[in-house]
């Protein structure tokens, strides 16, 4: 059973809300119900209300009363998703979990962490450091991203390819179903028994709960850390260079790539240093023990050197790693010099596939005429191809979305997926069919109505809405 119609939401409903949040944090004006019509994707979709919470309770309230109402509620943090996920697109209350940024609980001894939705990625890091640990996913939205969206489409980061995604991070969930409910799924221990909720909700993108807090696990920071930049003429020989050092048996902390368009804006926008003369380079990073760290690094620069790195340089103190990463880090926002809007791809292929896809990438982009730069996960295969472009041209917009479109597949083709983890949201609901069978999204779709069996919780997102037929 679909959710109501927007058009439910009425004047007892607003009061209500406000009776809830406090009118100061309920939001109806135009001007603010457009500045929460978007996300960081092309996708725009104007809410009926936006609301503020501050507490678990105030969230089940909430959601006794959308439901009581059949009305939509789309779960927000920071805003910064890639896939139109937290996007009105059938109106509705926008709960915004901006004001849940409570740190509950820091337990060193079992190197664990209780804190709520709403809190900045980076400021937990902040919080931990004093304590000689970290939270190790670090999306490079994490000044702005909340650890509820994060968790929302299981968020990984340049560090991912050593220590994982958010899922291999997160071990309880606090929870607030379609009806207000509360529930805690998981907690301070490994292994809780039973079915894997966690595992479940952990991006599933709103559509099954709304995550109020999340229960991490920390990692001691590294005794060690060394930043390298390898410098290629050629796209080839930097792609060559990461499966060579995946196949030497390293795993370094990060493995990133940047294409000669990216390092261009970058430049321009950070002078973080990199050689906008060069096809590619790489940012490796070693984390870990002192001792033999040199050892391992030299492997690398060898690696390098023989798939014609023309240098590698290394960071000689925590200034020039900084800078190096703040050039990586505000990769997408430096687009902006180039032209005013993009859409990213962040499909994933085998390693070993990067120099075929980077090449059939750059020519999906000749054939429409647009620019594609790449900014990438490169050690774990996950592409990042931002299509540049200017919306106000006529008909950019559908020669744009089907250029995504061909990216999408050929990474499935290349023995890869549609996602690594910006989330399906509305972008790539399309795209599912590539990689999941009719009754694989049937099975989806069960999962879906057992958690909101009336479709209340970010409608319209992830599945495709075709119902599809299983053969008994």
């Amino acid at each position: 059973m679909p959710a109501g119609s927007s058009a439910m939401i009425d004047e007892s409903i607003l009061h209500a809300l406000r009776e809830i949040v406090g009118p100061e944090h309920v939001l109806t004006d135009p001007e603010d119900l457009l500045l929460y019509a978007y996300d960081a994707s092309i996708h725009s979709g104007r809410p009926d209300v936006v609301v503020f919470p501050e507490s678990t309770e105030q969230v089940s309230r909430i959601m006794a009363l959308a439901h009581a109402h059949r009305i939509p509620v789309i779960p927000r943090g920071g805003g910064t998703n890639l896939s139109g996920g937290s996007v009105a697109s059938q109106g509705g209350i926008v709960l915004t979990l901006s004001r849940m940024t409570k740190v509950r609980e820091i337990d060193i001894p079992n190197q664990r962490a209780v804190v709520e939705a709403g809190l900045y990625n980076l400021a937990l890091q902040e919080i931990l450091a004093p304590y000689g640990y970290l939270y190790a996913p670090d999306p490079a939205s994490q000044k702005v991203s909340t650890l509820g969206g994060n968790v929302a489409e299981n968020a990984g980061g340049p560090h991912c390819l050593k220590y994982g995604v958010t899922t291999n991070h997160v071990l309880g969930l606090e929870v607030v179903l379609y009806d207000g409910r509360v529930i805690q799924l998981g907690g301070k221990a490994f292994d809780t028994p039973g079915y894997d909720l966690v595992g479940l909700l952990v991006g599933s993108e709103g559509t099954l709960g709304v995550v109020t807090a999340v229960t991490v696990r920390l990692l001691h920071v590294p005794e060690a850390i060394k930043t390298m930049l390898a410098i290629f003429d050629d796209l080839d020989g930097a792609s060559q260079a990461v499966s060579d050092i995946i196949a030497a048996g390293i795993v370094p902390a990060t493995l990133e790539m940047m294409d000669q368009l990216m390092m261009r804006a970058v430049e321009e926008a950070t002078h973080a240093g990199y050689p906008t003369d060069a096809e590619a380079v790489l940012i490796i990073e070693l984390d870990g023990l002192k001792d033999g760290m040199e050892e391992i690094a030299e492997q690398i620069v060898e690696i390098c050197r023989r798939n014609r790195a023309r240098a590698v340089q290394v960071a000689r103190s925590a200034e020039e790693r900084d800078k190096l990463w703040a050039g990586r880090r505000g990769a997408f926002g430096a687009t902006g010099r180039i032209k005013p809007a993009y859409l990213v791809n962040d499909g994933t292929v085998p390693r070993t596939a990067l120099p075929q896809v980077l090449r059939q990438v750059r020519e999906i982009g000749q054939r429409y005429g647009l620019p594609i730069g790449n900014v990438f996960h490169a050690g774990d295969g996950n592409l990042h191809p931002l299509i540049l472009f200017d919306p106000r041209e006529e008909g950019i917009l559908e020669l744009v979305e089907r250029a995504g479109a061909e990216i999408m597949r050929i990474c499935v083709e290349a023995g890869g997926t549609i996602t690594g983890e910006h989330g399906i949201g509305l972008e790539k609901i399309h795209g599912m069919p590539l990689i999941a069978s009719p009754a694989a999204i049937q099975a989806m779709r069960w999962v879906k109505e057992a958690f909101d069996p009336i479709d209340l919780l970010n409608p319209g997102k992830v599945l495709p809405q075709t119902s599809v037929g299983v053969p008994s």
